[in-house]
C-alpha cells in the first residue's frame, strides 16, 4: 500500500477515535463490520451529552417574593350562607319587611353584634333577593368576622345584580386582600375607589398595592425570561436544522472532491451556514509537490473533523480555478462565513497545519 493510502487510512482511524458514532454511518459500515470480525467492541451510536443538550432542560426557578402577609388569614370553610333567588318576584310587603330586617342588622353592627347582624341580613335577603345592597352589606360584615370566602360569595352576588356596586367591589377587594390575592384585591379596590371613594378603601389600597406591584414585576421578569428561553430554543432548532443540512453535504473527517464550480458553491454555502472553516485545495494530477502534500492533507482532515476539506483538480474544474485566480498549485484557501481569511501557496505542510490550527 502506497504512503498516500496509508495516510488516508490513518486519518479515518483518527476520525473514528474522535467520533465513535461515525462507525454507525452507512459509509463506514464496511469498517465497522471489519472491526467486529476481529472481535472489537464498537460503541453504541449515542450522541454525546453536549450534542444532545436541549435548552428545554434549563428550568427557570422562580425566586420567592418578599410580601407583607401579616394580615392574611386562612380561607373560611363554613357551609355557604343562604342565598336568595334573584329571579323571584318580590312583593311590596316583602320589600318593607326586608328593610326592617336591614335596619335591625345595622343596629346590631353598631353594637358590635356581627353574627346577629348576619342573621338579620340573611332574613332580609330571603325576603328581597334582588337587592344588591343587602348582599354587599352582609359581605362587609363577613369581612369584619374575617370570613373572606363568605364575603366574596356575597360580593359576587351583589355585583351580579348591580355591576356598579361600590360596596360590592370594596368588600370583595378587602376579602381578597385577607386571602393574599393581592392583584385581584387591588383591581377591586381601585374600581371601588373610582365609584365611591372613602378613606377605608384608600388605606387598604396603600397596604395592597405594594404587594400587587411586586407580583406584577415578578411576573414580567419571568415572562421575559421565558420568552428569552423560547427564542434560544428557536435559535437552537434553527442551528440544528442548518447543521443537518450541512451534514447532508459535508463529510466530517473526509476530503470532499469537487467536480464542478456549482458544487463548490453549494459546499461553501453549507459550510458558511454552520460557520465551519473550509479549506479549498487546488491541485493537479501532473503536480509533483501536490503528490507530496496530499497525504498530509488527508491526515489533517482526520485530525480536524469539524473543518471542511475540499479538493479541486484545476484541469477538471477550470471554471473554479479561473474564479479563484489560480496561477500555481498546490494552493490552499482558508474560507469562513463565505470569505477568504487566509491562504497557503506551495507544499508547505508546516504553514498549512499552523494556519488550520489557528483558524479552526
Amino acid at each position: 500500500m502506497d504512503a498516500e493510502r496509508v495516510e488516508e487510512l490513518k486519518g479515518i482511524v483518527h476520525y473514528c477515535k474522535q467520533n465513535p458514532s461515525a462507525l454507525h454511518t452507512p459509509s463506514l459500515a464496511f469498517f465497522k463490520n471489519f472491526l467486529q470480525s476481529l472481535g472489537a467492541r464498537v460503541p453504541t451510536s449515542g450522541k454525546s451529552g453536549k450534542e444532545s443538550e436541549d435548552i428545554s432542560d434549563e428550568g427557570i426557578v422562580e425566586s420567592d417574593i418578599e410580601l407583607e402577609t401579616s394580615e392574611v388569614v386562612e380561607p373560611d370553610n363554613d357551609p355557604p350562607q343562604k342565598m336568595g333567588d334573584p329571579s323571584a318576584e318580590v312583593i311590596e310587603k316583602n320589600q318593607e319587611a326586608a328593610q326592617l330586617s336591614k335596619a335591625k342588622a345595622m343596629e346590631a353592627v353598631a353594637d358590635g353584634k356581627f353574627n346577629e347582624a348576619i342573621d338579620y341580613l340573611t332574613e332580609a335577603i330571603m325576603l328581597n333577593p334582588k337587592s344588591a345592597i343587602l348582599y354587599a352589606n352582609r359581605a362587609s360584615i363577613f369581612v369584619k368576622l374575617k370570613k373572606p370566602s363568605a364575603a366574596i360569595r356575597d360580593a359576587d352576588a351583589a355585583l351580579q345584580i348591580n355591576p356598579d356596586s361600590a360596596k360590592g367591589y370594596k368588600s370583595r377587594g378587602m376579602a381578597r386582600a385577607m386571602l393574599g390575592l393581592w392583584e385581584e384585591a387591588a383591581r377591586d379596590l381601585r374600581v371601588a375607589s373610582n365609584l365611591d371613594f372613602d378613606e377605608d378603601i384608600d388605606l387598604m389600597l396603600k397596604k395592597v398595592e405594594p404587594n400587587a406591584k411586586k407580583i406584577e414585576e415578578h411576573r414580567r421578569k419571568y415572562e421575559r425570561l421565558r420568552k428569552e428561553k423560547e427564542l434560544r430554543k428557536i435559535e437552537l432548532e434553527k442551528k440544528r436544522h442548518q447543521d443537518a443540512e450541512a451534514a447532508s453535504v459535508l463529510k466530517d473527517g473526509e476530503i470532499i472532491g469537487i467536480h464542478s464550480a456549482n458544487e463548490l458553491k453549494v459546499i461553501l454555502s453549507a459550510a458558511s451556514k454552520s460557520s465551519r472553516l473550509t479549506i479549498i485545495y487546488f491541485t493537479a494530477t501532473w503536480c509533483g509537490p501536490c503528490r507530496h502534500i496530499s497525504p498530509v492533507y488527508s491526515s489533517l482532515a482526520g485530525k480536524y473533523p469539524k473543518v471542511v476539506f475540499l479538493k479541486v483538480d484545476i484541469d477538471e474544474v477550470m471554471d473554479a480555478a479561473d474564479e479563484w485566480n489560480i496561477s500555481s498549485v498546490p494552493c490552499f484557501f482558508l474560507v469562513k462565513n463565505g470569505r477568504e481569511i487566509d491562504k497557503v501557496v506551495g507544499a508547505d505542510k508546516n504553514s498549512l497545519e499552523q494556519k488550520i490550527g489557528q483558524h479552526a
